[in-house]
């Protein structure tokens, strides 16, 4: 990749407002992940979490929750820390989307049903993330600076 690449997709004039919505939605990704891949916060880890996606027709179950879960963790860890804020967003409103589709739409808006409001606030939360990038207070924003040197 060149150097002019990498910088359309870290460079972001988004400002503090970036950060305001990175740290908590990063925060929330990594705690779903973690559940996910760990078991942590109450969750079944992979293996049960893989038998539970394999149940919904997400197969091959295991991988499924290795990815899912994966793009949760590492993802949310990634927008925390304000790298590679774009493509990361992208996977992870991706994810999202899967979810939303495969697990929460046939119950309704309400997260109170098991519905996809969550899931959506999510999504919406990755799309402006993947649209405005990481902002100035970020490490694609200190990478952007060291890239002009």
């Amino acid at each position: 990749m060149n150097k002019q690449t990498l910088t359309t997709i870290l460079h972001s004039k988004a400002g503090m407002g970036a950060l305001s919505l990175r740290i908590p939605a990063g925060i929330i990704f990594m705690a779903h992940g973690s559940q996910k891949l760990f078991g942590w916060f109450g969750g079944y880890g992979l293996e049960g979490t893989g038998q539970w996606m394999a149940s919904i027709g997400l197969e091959p179950g295991v991988l499924m929750a290795l990815m899912a879960g994966s793009a949760e963790f590492f993802g949310g860890l990634l927008l925390v820390l304000g790298l590679l804020t774009r493509p990361t967003a992208l996977i992870l409103a991706v994810t999202m989307v899967v979810a939303i589709v495969s697990v929460h739409l046939e119950n309704g808006l309400f997260l109170a049903n098991n519905g996809y409001e969550f899931g959506l606030a999510l999504l919406a939360a990755s799309v402006s993330l993947m649209l405005s990038g990481a902002g100035s207070v970020s490490t694609d924003n200190w990478l952007v600076r060291q890239l002009s040197r």
